[in-house]
């Protein structure tokens, strides 16, 4: 059986012909709208290949992590780009190049036909071309085929972002948070839960409404990153299922996230 593995884009000679006859249209905005929109799929360089749509005026991408514990979308308003799909092979490079320009940049997407192949960005004196993948090489995220209902909302704000951040930060070892209702019926998310004793870290958090009455964990790495990129976030919710998924949605200026995670397997 044949096996076809994606190579990186910027290898590929086909990027390398005679540009001469590619149209580019350009829009001028702050470098970091659009740092903000990476870093909100990006999560700390977990997810680095993706697929930016714009579309009347909206930049997005949906996304899942390799081990597809987290599936998302990320969106931001006002980006002047052409109505089109491109394809981020390596965030992280685009990342590196962005950090060469000033504040005020002006974006282009260079294409042949209604092809896009690179995309330039420029400031100043200086400018920077990035190569545009093949969407053919970077797959669809999946879509939910079934959303639950979500019995638990627990209040997300900054001061429980930062302590979680703190938190995880301190038991830099632990890899699952857990989402448990107490012997008084407080809700409670502790970061390094276990029935025996443990290193860990006790959230009291506030419920509109809660159903949990077994112990339910999540991936703690990737919950910390999603709320390190969208600390500025002043509320938001939590959503818990006990068929084992979390949503929360974060809505900033132009800004709109939504992170599904998956439960883990029960801890100890």
């Amino acid at each position: 059986m044949e096996i076809y593995i994606p190579t990186d884009p910027a290898s590929d000679p086909e990027r390398r012909f005679n540009q001469l006859k590619n149209n580019t249209g350009e829009c001028e905005m702050q470098k970091t709208k659009i740092n903000k929109f990476i870093q909100k799929y990006n999560l700390g360089g977990t997810v680095n290949s993706v697929k930016w749509n714009t579309n009347d005026k909206k930049l997005s991408t949906t996304f899942v992590t390799p081990d597809k514990s987290l599936l998302g979308n990320v969106s931001v308003d006002n980006v002047l780009f052409e109505n089109m799909d491109i394809g981020i092979y390596q965030t992280d490079q685009l990342q590196k190049l962005l950090n060469v320009l000033t504040d005020d940049v002006n974006f282009g997407i260079t294409k042949i036909g209604d092809r896009a192949i690179s995309l330039k960005a420029k400031s100043d004196f200086t400018s920077v071309d990035y190569v545009l993948s093949d969407l053919s090489i970077i797959p669809d995220a999946p879509s939910l085929k079934h959303v639950p209902e979500f019995g638990t909302s627990i209040e997300v704000d900054t001061k429980f972002i930062d302590t979680f951040i703190k938190g995880k930060n301190a038991l830099s070892d632990v890899d699952t948070f857990t989402v448990k209702k107490n012997s008084n019926g407080e809700v409670e998310i502790i970061i390094g839960y276990s029935s025996t004793n443990t290193n860990r870290v006790n959230i009291s958090v506030k419920t509109t409404k809660c159903d949990v009455e077994t112990p339910i964990s999540f991936n703690a790495n990737l919950f910390k990153e999603v709320l390190v990129a969208n600390r500025e976030c002043t509320s938001a919710v939590l959503e818990v299922s006990n068929e084992g998924l979390a949503r929360i949605n974060f809505k900033v200026d132009d800004y709109n996230s939504t992170y599904y995670v998956v439960a883990t397997q029960g801890v100890d």
